[in-house]
């Protein structure tokens, strides 16, 4: 729990900012959430990337800095609970209603890099006065948010240390803590039972053959090729899909990786995954380069461009993810 000094020096930052805010006629907004009785259900504490995080009452005011968790609040029905996001929230993602409930939160920012990583200072949060932060970055860590009192909680699939072990089985475990942070635990536990059941209905027919995949994060115009190892959630999906990742061997999330390699691998199908862009642009970025009409998935043309957060991190985005791979590509059959 903060100290009342860390609240304090919150409430200094943050009243200046606020000033700063109207001198430039700016505001800061509210959330109309609906909240729940508190029945002795808060103070909560949860455990996320390694920090105990501790909620006094049932956060308002939430600020959203990624699309991977939007899964989550809609999954226990908080959206409403966010009154300012930032970063970019591709419609391919969404139902037209949860677009629409997006679109109609006060955005922040949406400037992101290169790599799709989202471009904020830290006032234009800490001015918000947060109940909580959902997505960190560089600047806006859980330490540097806690110096200032606002609890804040990671996707556990983009944690940076204290990562747990990729699978179905985390994103139930995710699913039940926004449940415990929100006070919605019964309808966590209904999520988590479709869930379940959508999995092993998408899995029904699957038989695990003896096609070999690799995920990767091209850059489009150019620049560093990116796979994923068997610390993120595309090893658990391909093997679900009867598919071996050729990179199951990298204790690691996401790598760098050379064509060399890749045409060493030769894997038997290719998962594109990008934040933004035209599908035909991620794929060329790929089957574009020198030598690539070797691979065999470029040659079978088993190749499946997908947005990103269908795959990474964790959430319930990839249960959908897993069944568009297998529609895609088949079950192995």
């Amino acid at each position: 729990m903060p100290s009342p000094h860390r609240r304090t020096h919150a409430t200094a930052l943050i009243a200046a900012a606020t000033l700063l805010a109207a001198a430039c006629g700016g505001s800061s907004g509210s959330t109309e959430a609906e909240t729940r009785t508190d029945d002795g259900h808060y103070p909560v504490t949860v455990e996320n990337c390694g920090h105990e995080v501790t909620l006094e009452s049932e956060p308002t005011d939430v600020v959203m800095l990624k699309s991977a968790v939007v899964p989550f609040l809609t999954s226990v029905g908080v959206l409403d609970h966010v009154s300012a996001k930032a970063g970019v929230y591709p419609d391919g993602y969404f139902t037209d209603e949860t677009a629409q409930q997006i679109a109609d939160i006060d955005t922040l920012t949406d400037r992101v890099d290169a790599s799709g990583h989202l471009l904020i200072s830290k006032e234009a949060v800490v001015e918000r006065d947060p109940g909580l932060v959902l997505g960190q970055t560089d600047n806006l860590s859980h330490a540097s948010l806690d110096e200032v009192g606002i609890p804040s909680l990671e996707a556990s699939g983009l944690c940076t240390s204290n990562l747990p072990e990729p699978g179905f089985q985390q994103i139930y475990d995710e699913v039940e803590m926004y449940g415990q942070v929100f006070n919605r635990e019964d309808e966590a536990d209904e999520a988590v039972a479709d869930l379940k059941q959508r999995v092993e209905e998408i899995t029904s027919t699957v038989t695990k053959g003896e096609r070999t995949g690799a995920v990767l994060y091209p850059t489009v115009g150019g620049g560093t090729t990116y796979a994923y190892g068997n610390k993120s959630m595309t090893d658990p999906m391909l093997e679900a899909a009867g598919i071996e990742n050729v990179f199951g061997d990298q204790d690691e999330r996401v790598f760098e990786v050379t064509l060399e390699t890749l045409l060493a691998k030769d894997p038997d199908v290719l998962v594109l995954l990008h934040s933004e862009g035209a599908p035909q642009e991620v794929e060329q970025a790929v089957t574009n380069l020198p030598g690539a009409e070797s691979l065999t998935a470029v040659r079978e043309e088993a190749v499946h461009t997908e947005l990103f957060n269908f795959a990474e991190p964790a959430s319930p985005l990839a249960v959908d993810g897993l069944e568009r791979l297998i529609d895609e590509l088949g079950d192995g059959s």
